[in-house]
């Protein structure tokens, strides 16, 4: 596989959410505000590189009989290291997305490239793979919690993650008709539920053009 085709399979071809359906638990709890989003979505970006290197590098020395439970300490070690600098560094942040952020640990799209994909290939292949699900999650909750605030609150705002106090942008479209029901759970399922909806109506519509152009 082409270096280029395995970093763009985790955007598109394999988006762990729209696509694998991976990872729902803080795409749909966190996707709130766009601050949250990209916050997160840094979060599980660095700890997919931390932990595809790492693994990749170990690959030939871990044990085969117990490389589930190496994998989780390797990745627990690393997301208890994201969630001391978030801590630390954008404490906002880190009290926004609160308990999500050490459930990364159990995120499945963190396991699952580790085990399906960086112990069985090399270090480039495994950051590359790591750099595109990492960047195709990010994409997914931010168009997310794009809608979600939009239609919620009826407008769009991002945070500096370093100084909360300090607004990057913000935009009011239609407050007084905004739907708060979008800021909760429901609103999750239902905004991701309408996403899903629309890309299988493309994914369908694009085979059944190349149908009609293989009759023709």
């Amino acid at each position: 596989m082409k270096k280029f085709d395995i970093f763009k399979k985790g955007l598109f071809i394999e988006n762990p959410i729209f696509v694998l359906l991976l990872g729902l638990c803080s795409a749909l709890a966190i996707t709130t505000t766009l601050t949250n989003a990209i916050g997160m979505g840094m979060a599980v970006i660095c700890v997919l590189i931390m932990s595809n290197v790492i693994i990749s590098l170990l690959r030939k020395i871990i044990p085969n009989e117990i490389r589930i439970p190496v994998f989780i300490v390797i990745i627990a070690t690393l997301v208890k290291c994201v969630q001391m600098l978030m801590n630390a560094y954008t404490p906002a942040l880190y009290e926004s997305l609160g308990v999500f952020i050490p459930l990364i640990v159990v995120n499945c799209i963190i396991l699952g490239r580790a085990e399906s994909f960086a112990s069985k290939n090399g270090v480039i292949d495994s950051l590359l793979d790591a750099i595109g699900m990492g960047l195709g999650y990010t994409f997914a909750v931010v168009v997310i919690s794009f809608f979600r605030e939009l239609i919620g609150s009826g407008g769009l705002s991002l945070y500096n993650p370093f100084d909360a106090s300090q607004v990057i942008f913000q935009f009011e479209f239609f407050k007084d008709y905004s739907i708060s029901l979008f800021t909760q759970p429901a609103g999750a399922f239902i905004t991701l539920g309408c996403i899903l909806a629309f890309i299988q109506f493309l994914r369908v519509r694009k085979e059944n053009k190349a149908k009609k152009a293989e009759v023709k």
